[in-house]
């Protein structure tokens, strides 16, 4: 890797956790799944989303909450309106998280051989692979997300955007669409295309990624990074590369403390 690459990380003050991931929950469970209401949204292409919502366990008169985006990976696509609670949902519910920060969680599911990005994440470098349009899916949870915004007492300035994987890839394509929708987001083992680098003005981003990730090459998070350094982002660009850890990224990061205050403490400018 060229010197300038290991600078402009370096200037970033890369974060590096010497911890593995701790494996992949293979389901979920009953109690889980009734914490997020199932429903489902048809955007204007026609197609139809299914999504689970999990909402704030008391909603105060005249107060506003946050809204987190939540795009699920490859392997959690279908239409049973229940496999995309697989990863992160049981963090965002568990009574502590829901105590400290309640918010409307919402998990669409995107239908099964469609993709958020119609990309591949196999590739080592993401650039000139994004379209300008949205596949029918990201569109109609872009709109989801709008309709939800009208519909329930949802803070404007505390809309968040998170995924993994497929999701991470969507992460990525989300917050840059316009118009911007996101105050904040946090991207986990998915890829972008570095030519959008000055889309993403404003935003402030936490990207994580394993270092021996053999399905999204670690290759995509670090040409992300160099290209939003070299392009002068701001407000804030945090990355973490986790070494020794492979695809599954997202376990230990669902389960850190400081990700939860980071997101939830943005607010749109």
């Amino acid at each position: 890797m060229p010197r300038s690459v290991f600078s402009i990380l370096a200037i970033l003050a890369v974060v590096l956790f010497v911890s593995r991931g701790s494996g992949v929950n293979a389901q979920v469970n009953d109690g889980q799944s009734g914490q997020y209401r199932a429903d489902a949204f048809t955007g204007a292409s026609g197609i139809n989303l299914p999504y689970r919502i999990l909402t704030p366990k008391q909603l105060e008169s005249g107060k506003k909450y946050p809204l987190v985006l939540f795009l699920h990976g490859a392997g959690e696509r279908g239409s049973d309106n229940k496999k995309q609670l697989v990863h992160a949902a049981a963090d965002f519910a568990s009574p502590s998280r829901m105590k400290e920060f309640p918010a409307f969680v919402v998990f669409p599911q995107c239908p099964t051989n469609q993709r958020w990005v119609e990309s591949s994440w196999e590739l080592p470098t993401g650039r000139g692979e994004f379209d300008t349009q949205p596949s029918k899916p990201m569109a109609a949870a872009l709109e989801l997300v709008d309709s939800l915004v009208e519909e329930l007492p949802i803070d404007r300035d505390r809309l968040y955007v998170t995924g993994l994987s497929m999701g991470g890839q969507g992460t990525w394509f989300a917050a840059a669409n316009k118009p911007q929708r996101f105050a904040a987001m946090l991207e986990v083992c998915g890829g972008g295309d570095p030519s959008w680098a000055a889309n993403y003005a404003g935003i402030p981003i936490w990207a994580l990624h394993g270092q021996d990730d053999g399905v999204v090459p670690i290759s995509r998070a670090r040409e992300m990074v160099i290209a939003l350094a070299e392009a002068g982002h701001a407000p804030e660009l945090r990355y973490t590369e986790y070494p020794g850890v492979g695809h599954n990224s997202w376990t230990q990061t669902f389960k850190r403390d400081d990700v939860f205050e980071w997101l939830f403490a943005q607010r749109k400018r």
